[in-house]
Parts: structure tokens; sequence; C-alpha cells
């Protein structure tokens, strides 16, 4: 079983700052709570291939996850596929619109797939996830805004 969500947020900065900002996926703890930490390989940019890998911590379960990047488009897309054999895997990505006046809209989605014992999980973890949309854009709204510029 699978199942997506999405979120959609509008952030005061420029399409460029925001691509560079979220495609650096070590930023991911200062708007999602349960990354504990991350990091890139091979350093450098992010491309095409490059890899991250992360500890969460979900329902009190610490789990390791590594997701790698599958497309790259600046400043308009970036694209993830989880490569971890967790119950709960996710692939998904951003998409990300120049508005007038610099300002940026992104939609971040996400589909989860149950694995195993996680065909049970999934649910819970869709119906958990869909609750927390909206906030989860808005603290990407605000850490990204809070974020030195680095266009």
């Amino acid at each position: 079983m699978s199942g997506q969500f999405e979120a959609s947020v509008e952030i005061d900065r420029p399409v460029g700052e925001v691509f560079a900002y979220l495609a650096d996926g070590r930023h991911d703890p200062e708007f999602s709570p349960r990354v504990q930490k991350i990091t890139r390989t091979p350093d450098g940019p992010t491309a095409v291939g490059t890899m991250f890998r992360s500890t969460v911590k979900d329902a009190g379960m610490k789990t390791a996850r590594a997701f790698q990047i599958t497309a790259l488009d600046a400043p308009r897309q970036i694209r993830w596929s989880e490569l971890s054999e967790n119950m709960v895997t996710a692939d998904g990505g951003y998409d990300l619109e120049e508005l007038p006046g610099g300002r940026t809209r992104v939609r971040i989605f996400n589909t989860l797939t149950g694995h195993g014992f996680g065909r049970l999980l999934v649910g819970l973890a869709l119906s958990a996830a869909r609750k927390d949309a909206p906030d989860f854009g808005r603290r990407i709204k605000a850490a990204v805004e809070a974020s030195p510029h680095v266009s």
C-alpha cells in the first residue's frame, strides 16, 4: 500500500535562494524535527546521484534513512528516492515557482510506501503526515526565510 501527502507554501525569498537551500538536504533538521542528523555524499554541490543519509525518529523509534537525488532542474525541481530498507519508505520532491516580488511558491510531496509489516503501518504514517503537512510547509517557510542568503 502507498499514498501521497503534499503541502504548498509561499516563501518571501527569490526562487534561486529557496532552491539552493532545499537542494542542500543538510538543512532538513532546521524544519523537520524528526531528522536527528544528516550527511551528504559526495562532498560538494548537490547533483543527480547525491546521497543523503539521516537518522530520523518516528513514533519513538530511530531509523537510518538513505535518499538519492534522482532529478535536479535548477531552480525549479528536486526529486529524491529512498534507498533504505525500512518498513515505510518515501519518494518525493519539491516543485518551485517564481512569484512576483522576489517570492517563491514551493510544493513539497512525498509518496509513502509500506513494505512487509509496514503495509499495515503506512496508513497511520500517511494520516500523521497529511495532518502535519500545512505545519511542515510553514516550518520550511520559516527556516528558509531565517537562513542567510545563499544565492
